[in-house]
């Protein structure tokens, strides 16, 4: 059986699961939820745009929520990590190929932060003290990971990953690798903009729809009047 193939089961499974657990019960809720204190260490950075590299699990969710946040220009999924020669969906999921389903997020700096756009990654999307794994995916590919793309994105993720660890906001170590940027390959078209575009999908509905929830319950003043492209 094919890696692609084994994901797909994999996933189908988990949707079924999914499926039945909501039939019969209450609405979904995300897995993990930390009202999270803004970044101590955030300096103000006059350009317009800047470019933030973030892993959190399953691409799909965290492309979902990100392109609801205000100041955000765009936000596509894709690979970081790995070869170009595996930047593809049915390469990656053997845990070998190096690379982390990620988001690109290109943002205005003077509507949201860097070190806001992490407050969101860790309250909202992805547990920082799972290893490998988020939500009911698991296998290095779905690593939550910082990637900064300079020296301040840097600063303000290595302090911002401290100061969480040191504020017991969890109840295990934080354990988000900050991972020097290499190259960030574009995942396929039917993978950009899923969660808006297949609302119904049991995985989006269990696992991704509460996270998107929960930025608006969470942080309402940060959330766009649309999503962005």
């Amino acid at each position: 059986m094919t890696a692609r193939r084994r994901h797909f089961l994999s996933h189908a499974l988990t949707a079924l699961v999914a499926g039945a657990l909501l039939a019969g019960c209450a609405p979904a809720k995300a897995e993990s939820v930390v009202r999270l204190p803004a970044a101590a260490v955030d300096p103000a950075v006059k350009a317009k745009r800047a470019t933030a590299v973030l892993a959190g699990g399953c691409f799909w969710g965290v492309e979902g929520v990100f392109s609801n946040v205000k100041g955000v220009i765009s936000v596509e999924s894709g690979y970081h990590g790995g070869s170009a020669a595996t930047a593809r969906y049915e390469l990656t999921h053997d845990g070998t190929s190096g690379h982390a389903e990620a988001v690109r997020i290109v943002y205005d700096p003077t509507q949201v932060s860097y070190g806001t756009l992490l407050r969101i990654l860790f309250s909202v999307v992805a547990d920082p003290t799972l290893k490998n794994r988020q939500g009911p995916d698991v296998g290095t590919q779905y690593r939550a990971a910082i990637v900064p793309m300079d020296a301040v994105q840097r600063q303000v993720a290595t302090a911002y990953l401290a100061q969480i660890g040191k504020g017991k906001y969890f109840a295990r170590p934080v354990v988000v690798p900050v991972e020097s940027y290499k190259r960030f390959y574009r995942a396929e078209a039917n993978h950009q903009d899923f969660m808006r575009r297949n609302p119904a999908n049991s995985y989006i509905v269990r696992w991704d729809a509460p996270k998107l929830a929960a930025l608006k319950r969470l942080y309402p003043a940060l959330v766009r009047a649309t999503p962005a492209p």
